[in-house]
């Protein structure tokens, strides 16, 4: 399948390859300000993250992993472990946050993410484990999907980052309606830029042959804040950057689960995270009343109890 980003918005897996990482966005991309992401896929190696005004937030995908960190106020270098988990369609993993001016290096077997934002107002060091990660079951019938919600505002303490990651099950859809937050109205929407990385797989319990090619698809499209036009055939690996306008939805395909990490970050005051809905499309949320949540989930046993759906980032 073919997409079109005539702003250049979706990269390939490779594409972005810098510095012994699989993948890096960061004010390099031209027109990018508030976000950042790292990709490593390590083997008994271990990557850099240099000290500066930027935040973290390290998220195991695959694997298990120590990390070596230092804030500009440690006498000594700490040492952290990330348990992981097996792949992204496991259930939530421990992630690390680190503030600004922290120094760290990760070593490991394993992909793992960085999520990264400028940021210039120090917060504390959090570890948050895996069984005190927030699960969100969103939407319902097709419209199914499950949120970790370690890096909200509601669960974490940072100056500007904001993360969560999506599990959504074959032939769901999520980040729908489709929803923007690309500029600034009191109380109703936030102006965020947001990275969307992609991983697939053949879904849970479905015997496929070795051949299989898991896929998604993923939409964005233009806006009063700006030109833009991605649809996009995603794979594990891809990445998708969305400055402004409409995004969603992500489509799993039958037969292929689909995940994705979203990263946001923007210049408001407030940390918050408000969208608008689509205002063709908003209407669809309302079909959800009376449906039940898809009964494949939650993608993971005995970690945490499903919240209730909230109001603020719902599309995801």
């Amino acid at each position: 399948m073919t997409h079109t980003n005539p702003g250049g918005w979706f990269y390939q897996r490779g594409t972005l390859a810098r510095d012994g990482w699989e993948a890096v966005v960061d004010a390099s991309v031209d027109g990018w300000r508030y976000t950042g992401i790292r990709i490593a896929d390590l083997n008994r190696r271990e990557v850099v993250l240099s000290a500066g005004a930027v935040e973290r937030i390290i998220v195991p995908l695959s694997g298990s992993f120590t990390v070596r960190h230092r804030t500009g106020v440690d006498t000594e270098e700490l040492l952290q472990t990330l348990e992981g988990r097996t792949s992204v369609f496991s259930g939530p993993t421990d992630v690390l946050y680190l503030p600004i001016d922290t120094g760290a290096v990760i070593s490991g077997r394993g992909r793992v993410a960085v999520a990264e934002a400028p940021a210039t107002v120090a917060y504390p060091v959090a570890y948050t484990p895996a069984s005190k990660v927030p699960i969100e079951l969103r939407g319902a019938g097709r419209s199914s999907r499950q949120v970790h919600n370690f890096g909200t505002p509601a669960a974490l303490a940072a100056d500007r980052l904001i993360v969560c990651e999506v599990i959504t099950p074959a032939e769901n859809w999520s980040s729908y309606p489709p929803h923007k937050h690309d500029e600034s109205v009191e109380g109703s929407e936030s102006s965020l830029e947001e990275i969307y990385y992609f991983e697939t797989a053949v879904s849970r319990g479905v015997p496929a042959p070795a051949g299989a090619s898991p896929f998604g698809l993923f939409r964005t499209s233009s806006s009063p804040a700006g030109e833009i036009d991605t649809l996009a055939e995603v794979h594990t690996g891809d990445i998708a950057l969305v400055p402004f306008g409409w995004h969603g939805p992500c489509v799993a395909a039958p037969g292929y689960d689909l995940y994705y990490l979203n990263v946001m970050a923007g210049p408001d005051a407030d940390r918050a995270w408000l969208i608008t809905d689509h205002p063709h499309h908003a209407w669809v949320r309302d079909t959800w009343n009376g449906q039940d949540v898809d009964p494949r989930l939650p993608y993971t046993a005995d970690i945490a109890t499903p919240q209730p759906e909230t109001q603020i980032g719902t599309p995801a």
